[in-house]
């Protein structure tokens, strides 16, 4: 398997030369933002953190094509509001905070009108994902009790927007796609956005605060990838 193969998850129909520049432009501005994280705030960390999700919007609206403009512009749309969400937390996490909270809402609410659209049909979940969307449930509602007694005014967005992540996740479990990369992307999300809750109303854990980029990125990352593979594989032998 050739390299850039390696970082796709195989080989995708209509990835060219610019989709893997594009690529390798998104890893490198998330390894270089995640290496500067103890020299943050400076002028720079916005347009690294940027340069994580704007790349990969571009790469998933390229190699999907017109054969799938319905999903080519829900996952689009989904890392374009990630993008404008990270921009707005970077700039200040505290006044922007609502701004970034809204930005992600909305591309959580894409990404479940794109899994939904992607169900089986009639929808007949395995055991296993039974299982996993029952443990997803009750994962939200411990979260809910656990934060409630901090979240203040917060309470109705944050609530809101934690019912969205939820969605998020248990539409993906739902998909069944065969693979399980946009799946795992989608509990790596839930993951972030948990330790980011966590640090944002209770106190705040300098380690677990480096693991919400890495586990945000790696989420998104399987998701965009896991998507592409499902719908632009290409798994003929050279």
């Amino acid at each position: 398997m050739r390299p850039m193969e390696a970082l796709t998850f195989g080989r995708l129909r209509g990835f060219g030369r610019l989709d893997g520049a594009l690529l390798l432009i998104s890893i490198a501005g998330s390894v270089a933002f995640m290496a500067t994280r103890s020299l943050q705030p400076f002028p720079g960390a916005v347009v690294l953190k940027a340069l994580g999700m704007a790349p990969l919007a571009v790469l998933a609206f390229r190699v999907l094509g017109d054969a799938a403009s319905r999903d080519r512009l829900m996952l689009t749309s989904a890392l374009a509001l990630s993008c404008v969400g990270d921009v707005f937390l970077q700039l200040d996490f505290r006044r922007y905070f609502l701004h970034g909270l809204a930005a992600f809402l909305l591309a959580h609410l894409t990404y479940v009108l794109l899994f939904t659209r992607n169900w089986p049909r009639p929808l007949r979940p395995s055991t296993g994902q039974t299982i996993l969307v029952a443990l997803v449930l009750v994962y939200f509602a411990l979260g809910c009790v656990w934060l409630w007694p901090d979240l203040g005014r917060l309470a109705v967005p944050a609530l809101a927007y934690a019912a969205a992540v939820t969605a998020m996740t248990v539409s993906a479990i739902l998909t069944g796609l065969s693979r399980p990369f946009v799946c795992v992307g989608a509990f790596l999300f839930l993951i972030s956005d948990s330790l980011l809750a966590a640090g944002r109303f209770k106190a705040s854990l300098p380690p677990v605060a480096f693991l919400i980029w890495p586990t945000y990125y790696l989420g998104q990352y399987g998701i965009t990838m896991g998507f592409l593979r499902e719908k632009a594989a290409d798994d003929r032998r050279l």
